[in-house]
């Protein structure tokens, strides 16, 4: 058996959640990093004697849909796949069902998943400095469990998760990183975005209607130089403090 660690993590909330449930497990184990843009997904052909963890952040409730475009590229093969959805401290809402049934359409075999908290990507004082070692303690029960479903003699169910269809629409955030007055134009933003939203030759602009606000360019700027709009960032954490607030829970799916 081999495994695979595949995931989309813009600020390392996901990846994080990634490396402690896969680290869990034995085995040989390959990661694919599903942000890198110049990528060739098409070139990954999986194989029922392989396990695969797919973890994505939940951007309102859906998946980025970039990351679906990058899975869908995949051949699943049958391999047997773990999904995690990685919130902020609200909610998955539809984030898993989206996530599955991109995964049934390439090929994969979806037999577990779970919604694992991290830091919110963009106000970081909600759920701040998680996954934390509760969590990591959680999430390696997790992996266990799911290791005994594989490997157990009992008849293996599918697995159910939450979500409703049609899928919760999702509008984006007013929040579009900009860069500020310490910017070198050192380009490593243009080169680690997702989506190519800010050019190369002149990383001080961005497209905002490319931008999928990730937050990747201000998690990787050396210099700092990045940053949302202050006043916005306040307005937004004050109104949405009650439903962000709070320790949320983990949840397994088996």
């Amino acid at each position: 058996m081999k495994v695979y660690s595949i995931y989309f993590s813009p600020t390392g909330g996901t990846k994080k959640v990634a490396d402690l449930v896969a680290g869990a497990w034995g085995g040989q184990k390959e990661e694919i990093d599903i942000s890198r843009r110049e990528a060739d997904y098409s070139v990954y052909k999986f194989e029922p004697s392989d396990l695969c963890l797919v973890a994505v952040p939940s951007f309102g409730g859906r998946v980025p849909g970039i990351a679906l475009e990058r899975l869908s590229a995949m051949s699943g093969g049958g391999a047997k796949t773990v999904m995690a959805a990685v919130f902020g401290n609200r909610a998955i809402d539809d984030t898993l069902l989206e996530l599955e049934d991109t995964l049934i359409g390439a090929g994969f075999h979806p037999v577990a998943a779970m919604e694992a908290n991290a830091e919110h990507s963009i106000m970081h004082q909600f759920g701040a400095g998680r996954p934390d070692g509760e969590d990591g303690e959680e999430l390696r029960e997790f992996a266990a469990k799911i290791q005994e479903k594989l490997w157990g003699t009992a008849e293996e169910e599918p697995v159910q998760v939450p979500g409703k269809r049609p899928f919760k629409e999702y509008k984006g955030v007013p929040f579009k990183p900009e860069a500020g007055k310490n910017c070198t134009s050192c380009g490593l933003c243009a080169k680690e975005c997702p989506v190519g939203a800010i050019p190369q030759e002149n990383p001080k602009t961005m497209d905002k209607e490319i931008c999928i606000s990730c937050m990747r360019c201000i998690a990787v700027c050396p210099q700092k130089a990045r940053g949302n709009n202050k006043a916005v960032l306040f307005a937004a954490s004050q109104r949405l403090k009650k439903e962000l607030g709070g320790r949320k829970v983990n949840r397994l799916y088996l």
